[in-house]
């Protein structure tokens, strides 16, 4: 199977396999995920002349074999963050003075019933059982279960958010109407609230971002406190830290693939060192340490403790750090993958790893200082530099979890306009969820290097980190509890058990970690106000424009209706009008039309879209249309790329392009098999153009009828006039006048050059607004427009052929 039937295969469409002596199989290519898809392609290829049983094994030998290489590199982009968590776990716990070690051992017996407890129902249970089937085209994150909501019910407040409801899996009706949808759906500041939730909740995770790497890198890098004087480490620690994380952001560019692979292993050595270290103590120092396990401790710690233990939960909280992002760096891999590696590898050995540790401390009751209490204490002398320079390595990884589901989050905002422009490089040519952000990798190091100088120790940052976790996590119920109800249309009772229970212990988290508030969980509440104030300011903008847009956009029998001189003068040449519409005449053209007596003697309105798959095959990237008669000479183009494809230089664009319109031409509407129509197409009344008309200038040798590409390769030759052009047709074609006189109009127009045209919207809010709307829209927004990308299409557009059309929009 060729990539051209890959990227369709992507889009949904249905393939059907027979073969003699085969098992005849009919698929939905969507239904399989992307992560998979590849491999099932593969198989697919290789299976003529296999019977059924072969067949069947084939494809389970792969799909395990692909699976168990996902859950390796899981090991190391999306458990560094939860696997690291012994190191400061119960350091935090004690730190506060909130809590004593005491002889009878009832401190630490209770925070490791609530370390196992809280790991098995929230990460275990909730994330892994439940959250993580809540995908959104195998997306992951609080944005994503957004998403997922508001396509599903129409409550998105932007066109792609919600109100296309024909994309739903496979093409099921919709669910009978609730009072929970009806109210979404109807009550629009309830759509406000959904949102503000969500990027509440994504404003979080990027502040995670920014603490996850600070506390891990330096919980890691302070086992050299073991080895030094107070008045050497304080010369040490930091400078080493700040280093290390530097170098952790430099390596991002590098891509998902190749860091899980860098990775992976340093996580395995990491799981089996803390599983080892976690056996030896528990036999040698209290082999029964696991009664520990049980519900009684919780109820003896807090009794005994009481305010104490409850201020203390903020530190024990930390040992569910990376659920969420586990959730968020799902688009990298898969459920089962993800799943199997954290049941198989990652839960024991976290559960050998904190029961290790408590049977240490239960027989050492010498420490000179709770907040010594910690990971390297529990680890034999002998191999404790071996052990630091791995949980050093280890804690790189972790911060990778969390910069990664920062990545994915951030992208997925992008996509439905809540966070400016930014340049997304997809590392990855087969799985779609594996980016990396330049701009949001390098602010995130600027402000994770603040905040490890400004604090300097690990005791601030784990509040500010425990708070930014715990909200997250209690957005993600909210959320979940929605996706229960409206997207898997199971029972009230169901929607509301998950959101009392999982809601009643995160609560109880938040209260002892928001009480901390003084001493360091501020910083996560500036970092994702910050946040959120940009994100709701560029959707509120963007959304002000798209209104705009929709309600001063020209209709095409207005514009037919001036005539085929469209009322001005049409000078030589062709004009390639730049518009994100890919129906109707965009405000800026009107505006241009009205404002200046000339325009272009062949107008081509250009849309460029990216698609969800890898790759677009160049016969199914131009889809062309005629607006109006032939004598106005108005074409639409829509022209589209798969997320690694690299768009065409000016010069090779620029030829394609006439060459698709003259073949266009040519072969008219009814003549292509292309011909794309029916209401659910995006495209309507557009052809796919496979295959361009070939030119060449005079002079030079007849190209071949079969070649799809103009046969002039010298830049030089483009912009000289000194040579006509002329296309090249297929043997024994025949054209009638109007055809040949279109033809002969694109050739002189091409011949006289061509100028790009682009639209430049400045935002104005309109006199008598409100003052936060003044400031919104005038100062903020048009300062994140100045400061986003520019769309993509437009970093390849020569400046010497470039036309730029200002125009306020007063909203």
């Amino acid at each position: 199977m060729d990539a051209a039937e890959s990227s369709r295969g992507a889009a949904g469409a249905r393939k059907k396999v027979r073969e003699p002596g085969c098992l005849f199989f009919s698929v939905s290519l969507s239904r399989i995920p992307p992560q998979r898809f590849n491999f099932f392609l593969f198989r697919c290829g290789g299976l003529r002349g296999h019977g059924d049983g072969d067949f069947l094994v084939l494809v389970g030998l792969q799909s395990w074999r692909s699976e168990l290489v996902l859950a390796y590199q899981s090991l190391g982009v999306v458990y560094g963050e939860v696997v690291t968590s012994p190191l400061y776990v119960y350091k935090s716990a004690f730190a506060g003075g909130d809590i004593e070690h005491s002889e009878g051992n009832e401190e630490i017996y209770g925070v490791l019933s609530l370390v196992f407890w809280t790991l098995t129902l929230i990460t275990l249970l909730k994330y892994v059982l439940v959250v993580l089937r809540a995908d959104d085209d195998g997306e992951g994150g609080t944005f994503a279960l957004y998403s997922l909501i508001c396509r599903r019910v129409g409550a998105g407040l932007l066109p792609g958010a919600g109100d296309d409801l024909k994309g739903q899996r496979g093409g099921a009706a919709l669910p009978p109407a609730s009072s929970v949808r009806t109210a979404l759906q109807q009550r629009r500041e309830l759509q406000w609230l959904l949102l503000l939730f969500a990027l509440l909740g994504t404003s979080m995770v990027i502040g995670d971002g920014v603490l996850t790497p600070a506390v891990s890198v330096l919980s890691a890098v302070s086992g050299l406190k073991l080895s030094m004087v107070d008045e050497q480490h304080q010369y040490v620690l930091l400078p080493v830290t700040c280093v290390i994380l530097v170098g952790l952001f430099a390596l991002q560019h590098y891509g998902t693939h190749r860091v899980g692979f860098l990775f992976a292993p340093i996580i395995c050595l990491w799981l089996l060192c803390i599983s080892i270290i976690g056996v030896y103590n528990i036999i040698y120092w209290n082999p029964h340490v696991y009664k520990a396990l049980s519900p009684y401790y919780m109820y003896r710690f807090l009794q005994k403790t009481q305010y104490g233990g409850w201020m203390s939960l903020g530190g024990i909280l930390l040992c569910v750090t990376g659920s969420e992002a586990m959730y968020a760096d799902l688009g990298h891999f898969s459920q089962s993958s993800i799943k199997l590696a954290f049941t198989m590898v990652v839960y024991p050995s976290l559960i050998l790893a904190y029961m290790g540790q408590a049977a240490y401390i239960s027989r050492h009751h010498s420490f000179e200082k709770n907040h010594h209490i910690g990971f390297y204490v529990s680890v034999p002398e002998k191999i404790r530099w071996p052990v630091l320079g791995i949980a050093i390595l280890a804690a790189v990884v972790g911060s990778q979890a969390v910069i990664t589901g920062t990545f994915s989050v951030i992208k997925q905002c992008c996509s439905l306009n809540c966070f400016p422009r930014v340049k997304i490089v997809h590392t990855s040519s087969t799985v779609h969820g594996q980016i990396y952000i330049p701009e949001i990798n390098w602010i995130l190091m600027l402000l994770c290097l603040a905040l490890t100088i400004g604090f300097r120790d690990t005791k601030h940052m784990a509040n500010a980190q425990g708070l930014a976790v715990i909200t997250v996590m209690i957005v993600t119920t909210c959320l979940m509890s929605l996706v229960i109800i409206l997207c898997w249309n199971k029972n009230i009772v169901f929607a509301l058990s998950f959101l009392l229970f999982f809601g009643a212990i995160e609560a109880i988290y938040f209260s002892a970690s928001l009480v901390k508030f003084h001493e360091g969980a501020w910083v996560p509440i500036i970092l994702s106000f910050i946040f959120l104030m940009v994100m709701c300011v560029w959707h509120y903008g963007t959304a002000k424009k798209y209104e705009f847009d929709v309600e001063n956009k020209v209709s095409i029998s207005w514009l037919l209706n001036l005539g085929p001189s469209l009322g001005i003068v049409r000078v030589r040449g062709i004009g390639l009008i730049h518009t994100d519409l890919i129906s109707g005449i965009p405000a800026i053209f009107s505006h241009f039309v009205t404002n200046l007596p000339a325009f272009h003697q062949v107008l081509v309105f250009l849309c460029i879209k990216s698609v969800s798959v890898p790759h677009v095959q160049p016969e199914e990237r131009f889809l062309v249309g005629r607006i109006g008669l032939r004598q106005y000479s108005l074409y639409r183009v829509v022209v589209r790329y798969g997320y690694r494809d690299v768009q065409q230089d000016s010069l090779e664009f620029e030829k394609t392009l006439v060459s698709s319109i003259a073949e266009f031409i040519r072969s008219g509407d009814s003549d292509l098999n292309g011909h794309l129509d029916g209401s659910d197409s995006p495209y309507e009344k557009l052809s796919v153009i496979s295959k361009g008309l070939p030119f060449q200038k005079d002079g030079e040798p007849e190209a071949s009828p079969e070649s799809s590409t103009p046969t002039e390769t010298n830049p030089k030759l483009v912009s000289s006039k000194s040579r006509r052009v002329r296309f090249v047709l297929p043997e024994n074609a025949q054209m009638n006048s109007e055809v040949r006189s279109e033809l002969q109009e694109l050739t002189e127009a091409r011949e006289a050059g061509m100028t790009f045209i682009m639209g430049r919207s400045y935002m104005r809010a309109k006199s008598g607004s409100s003052m936060i709307k003044r400031i919104a829209i005038n100062f903020i927004y048009e300062f994140l427009m100045r400061n986003s990308r520019s769309p993509a299409y437009a970093a390849n557009v020569p400046h010497v052929s470039t036309l730029e059309v200002g125009m306020v929009c007063q909203v």
